[in-house]
């Protein structure tokens, strides 16, 4: 059976998700992007998180990591385990964690909150770890755990701001009268899952030393964070080729950039008002009681009903003394001097945590399909004769059957994160991950010595 191509299986990632999930074109993209990563961490500096979010339940949120969890890399799903066996299992294996009802672990005992904040927080970065006590009584000594892996956390409402900011969202909603999708019995699902999954065994070794040099070009709407998390997702997409690479860079610019980005601390969200106050009334000063009054009349808002009480000078000062903006003298005519502000004492501070506005984006006359890039070609199998599309259906209906029943000591073994090597039946590369002198989890191939 000829090798499936990269493109063929991100096609093959997306149909499965089109056949059980309702979500948008965006949001498929990402996540199969995301199965493909968990597959090659090893080889990014950063490991972004999906986060799959709804506003109420029943929105198909544990049903996204029940489709996961039939094709990335080690599926661990779990919903809440002891702290310790949270730190050592990820350690031991380095699993893709699907983490459901985050929503309720985040409200657990502080022991349990802690570390997973410390896993999360620390495990976003290729050689972050864990710090934990291990031993008995006085016996006890300070143990680093590697944390570094893929990660998935389903849960209703928002994932701490620290954590949120590693994520790549996943809305989800509940399904709507004449939005149908099949249901999952996992029997049929594994029948299409699999030729996909060991497509992507076959696939991994050779593809996971190359991307570990490769720096693919990052959308400039992106800010810093997001880059970072983008950045294995669209190396994968530009190693696709055709399309992928332009579906991506919109993906990315759509779910991590402008509004879908935005900051919800109250800090950034007074600047931001500041910003549309200053240009709705086209002057570059303001007395500090005209500035409150406006932003006091911003309908919805917060400033007029802030801890319970309207925005006043004082707080407006003391909330913008953080970001290195301060009232002073200002003179408004020959003998009109009050304290206010002038656009110049902000313009640092909108630079620095503010996106562009419209009108600055406009100035340079690009819009984002031109700043988008397409890469073109780059399939893994050179000169497939066929589109992905027509490769996936061969791979799944042609000669290459796969029965209803196949079960999982069916699929092709996959070497294992650590430990002895695990020759493949099929004949292509072994490859083994090992941890460096600097603590960073890297592919290596043979047996690693």
């Amino acid at each position: 059976m000829t090798a499936m191509s990269l493109a063929a299986i991100l096609d093959g990632i997306a149909e499965l998700t089109r056949r059980y999930l309702v979500m948008g074109e965006h949001e498929r993209v990402a996540i199969a992007l995301w199965v493909v990563h968990t597959w090659t961490c090893a080889a990014a500096d950063v490991t972004p998180y999906l986060q799959i979010t709804s506003a109420e339940k029943r929105s198909g949120k544990t049903r996204v990591l029940e489709v996961l969890s039939l094709i990335v890399w080690k599926p661990w799903m779990t919903g809440h385990v002891s702290a310790a066996v949270l730190v050592r299992r990820i350690a031991r294996d380095t699993p893709t964690l699907l983490l459901d009802e985050s929503d309720a672990a985040f409200k657990g005992s502080t022991e349990y909150v802690e570390t997973l904040r410390g896993i999360l927080n620390e495990g976003f970065r290729n050689g972050g770890v864990a710090s934990l006590c291990v031993g008995k009584g006085k016996d006890f000594e300070l143990r680093d755990f590697p944390v570094f892996c893929p990660k998935a956390i389903a849960g209703i409402g928002k994932l701490p701001d620290t954590i949120a900011d590693r994520s790549i969202r996943i809305g989800m909603k509940r399904k709507a009268q004449g939005e149908k999708v099949e249901r999952l019995r996992v029997r049929d699902a594994k029948a299409y899952a699999v030729p996909l999954y060991d497509a992507l065994a076959k696939w991994m070794p050779g593809a996971t030393l190359k991307l570990a040099g490769v720096r693919p070009e990052l959308p400039p709407e992106l800010d810093d964070r997001a880059a970072d998390a983008w950045e294995p997702l669209l190396a994968i997409a530009d190693m696709a080729g055709g399309d992928w690479s332009e579906r991506a860079r919109a993906t990315a610019i759509a779910l991590s950039s402008g509004d879908a980005r935005e900051d919800d601390s109250l800090g950034v969200r007074l600047l931001s008002d500041v910003r549309a106050i200053f240009r709705e009334k086209r002057g570059d000063r303001i007395a500090s009681a005209d500035l409150v009054s406006s932003l006091v009349a911003t309908p919805e808002a917060p400033w007029a009903d802030l801890y319970g009480r309207p925005l006043t000078q004082t707080t407006l000062a003391q909330k913008l003394k953080p970001y290195g903006v301060r009232s002073h003298q200002v003179r408004f005519g020959p003998k009109d001097s009050r304290k206010g502000y002038e656009a110049g004492d902000f313009r640092d501070a909108w630079c620095r945590y503010l996106p562009p506005s419209e009108s600055e984006t406009s100035e340079t006359g690009e819009t984002a399909d031109q700043l988008a890039s397409d890469s073109g070609s780059g399939d893994v199998s050179a000169g497939h004769p066929v589109s992905p599309k027509q490769e996936l259906d061969r791979n799944i209906n042609g000669t290459g059957i796969v029965s209803g029943n196949r079960s999982d000591s069916d699929v092709s073994p996959v070497s294992p994160v650590r430990g002895g090597s695990d020759a493949s039946a099929n004949g292509h590369r072994d490859v083994q991950f090992v941890y460096n002198d600097a603590g960073n989890l890297v592919p290596v191939e043979g047996d690693g010595r």
